[in-house]
């Protein structure tokens, strides 16, 4: 059998079928004249607020609450007035709809590759929002996924967040992409969704519909013709991995009893299942997304309760509000800065508005107090001591007794010794951390390979914190992406990481690796993986 492709596995499992691509973006029309300028200003407003109507209906309709605040990001750009006036100033100078849309667009995306981090990442949906705009302003077919009438492996250059998030699994077999990276959002919504998925798969651009392929979303490979046994194969080893998944219950343990926290990463109430121990990451964005003004402290302390409740006494850990000039709200009122990935964002907000994260605080306490819950809470993008301790005496002002800090700047890495005497935990980031150690844009998709969590460099930082926690006797954990890998779950065991949070779907995979290895065996697999020149060769060490 010929060798596989390779990408980067972002979604665990395995999957065999057929290949279907994903239908190709529309195609401009022949520009033409514009005799009724009014006419054209209505047909491009209308092609706009029909794009933002069909996603805010999308997001509406997903149970997936992961899926509802991208969709919901995606219905604040193309909601945007300065969107609007470049249309239409782009129409008033002769123009017609379609190709100022285009215009439009092609500014904004130019900008958001210029401001880099968080904002580069959008690309791709600023992308999906054109085209769909486009199609609806020249009357052309809808960009989407496509539908053959059986199962399929869904094969796409990238794919945007409205044709992800309405994936059916009984469909998509699994996802395989040319783009994309670890932390894109394919990546994201495959390991929300439970479907096995490859990214960066250079390759796959030359795969045809109807060719049967194999994948292993663990191991980022991709067979190529396959026969009908190693289809039969694969899907039984499918079949074997998700039995094993739902037999898979209780707390996070090694064969020998080691115990390691399984958390769930969440954004909301809607988002909490059982089969985890607590919540490792409460995202509050979702609080403050599509609004003028900041929430009000009521409201903030009725979304919090909910979630303190629906947990019956079980941890949660509580991020602080991780937004900023890379991650822009209205009420923020921020000027542009010249790079936002490594400006005012994060716990930095408070440097301008300190308001604003007391109030937070303020209103997590009153939570708290109402439903008894355990709640910690943390602060993102920290990168020195000081800043460490400024939050925690903040944290313990509003009446919270267990502060701790997100590491995601490699600056708290190198000083974790010093940033664990001032709070009562850590947090590793995996995603952000990745992207200022390698100094590599997680929308660029050249570098997408420096960005895998399988990086020894990402796992030397990972190890360092992991010491320091064990010396100064406080919790370490992982929050970023890769705490969802079943392969590094045993490594950062044998790191010594006191727990790891993820999706909710990715728990029991999670939870069977651990269970599959002793302490010692983990302990073992770390040393191997940090003596690793590459993911590559860390990958064949861990097995």
């Amino acid at each position: 059998m010929a060798e596989p492709l390779h990408g980067i596995g972002v979604s665990p499992g395995f999957a065999a079928g057929p290949v279907c691509r994903a239908g190709a973006a529309p195609q401009l029309p022949s520009p033409r004249a514009v005799s009724d300028v009014d006419a054209e200003l209505a047909l491009a407003a209308d092609a706009l607020r029909a794009v933002a109507a069909e996603l805010a209906r999308r997001a509406e309709a997903t149970p997936d609450a992961t899926a509802a605040e991208i969709l919901r990001a995606q219905v604040m750009m193309a909601e945007d007035p300065v969107l609007d006036e470049a249309v239409a100033d782009a129409i008033r100078a002769g123009s017609d709809a379609p190709h100022a849309i285009d215009a439009a667009f092609a500014v904004h995306r130019q900008a958001f590759l210029e401001a880099g981090g968080y904002l580069a990442e959008r690309v791709a949906d600023l992308d999906d929002l054109r085209d769909r705009a486009v199609a609806v302003s020249s009357g052309a077919p809808m960009p989407g996924i496509p539908s053959p009438g059986h199962p399929f492996v869904l094969v796409a250059t990238d794919l945007a967040p409205a044709d992800t998030a309405g994936l059916d699994p009984e469909q998509v077999l699994a996802l395989v992409t040319v783009a994309g990276g670890p932390t894109s959002h394919t990546a994201i919504l495959a390991r929300s969704l439970g479907i096995p998925a490859v990214v960066r798969c250079a390759e796959a651009a030359n795969l045809s519909d109807g060719v049967v392929v194999a994948v292993d979303g663990t191991a980022g490979a991709v067979r190529v013709g396959v026969d009908e046994a190693t289809v039969a194969d694969t899907r039984r080893r499918e079949q074997e991995r998700r039995a094993r998944a739902a037999a898979s219950t209780g707390p996070g343990r090694t064969a020998d009893g080691w115990a390691v926290e399984l958390l769930a990463n969440v954004g909301s109430a809607a988002d909490l299942v059982t089969g985890a121990e607590g919540v490792g990451l409460f995202r509050t964005e979702l609080l403050y997304l599509d609004r003028e003004k900041a929430p009000g402290h009521d409201e903030q302390v009725e979304a919090y309760a909910a979630v303190f409740a629906a947990l019956g006494g079980r941890k949660v850990v509580v991020r602080t509000l991780d937004a900023g000039a890379d991650k822009p709200l209205p009420f923020l009122d921020q000027a542009g800065e010249p790079n936002p990935a490594l400006g005012v964002r994060g716990v930095r907000l408070a440097r301008r508005d300190p308001a604003l994260l007391d109030g937070q605080l303020s209103a997590i306490a009153a939570a708290a107090a109402r439903t008894g819950a355990t709640a910690w809470v943390m602060a993102p993008m920290i990168a020195t001591p000081a800043e460490a301790r400024d939050f925690v005496a903040r944290a313990r002002a509003a009446g919270l007794a267990s502060a701790g800090v997100m590491v995601e700047v490699p600056a708290a890495a190198l000083r974790i010794r010093a940033l664990l005497r001032e709070v009562d935990f850590v947090s590793i980031g995996t995603n952000d951390l990745s992207q200022y150690a390698f100094a590599a844009d997680r929308m660029c998709g050249e570098l997408a390979e420096l960005l895998d969590p399988w990086q020894p460099a990402l796992l030397d930082l990972v190890a360092a914190c992991a010491r320091a926690g064990r010396a100064a006797g406080k919790p370490v954990g992982i929050c970023g992406e890769a705490a969802a890998d079943p392969g590094l779950a045993p490594v950062f065991a044998g790191l010594g990481i006191s727990s790891l949070s993820m999706p909710a779907r990715a728990i029991p995979a999670v939870r069977d690796a651990l269970a599959a290895h002793t302490r010692a065996d983990c302990e073992r697999l770390a040393t191997a993986v940090l003596a690793a020149e590459d993911p590559l060769t860390a990958r064949a060490a861990a097995t």
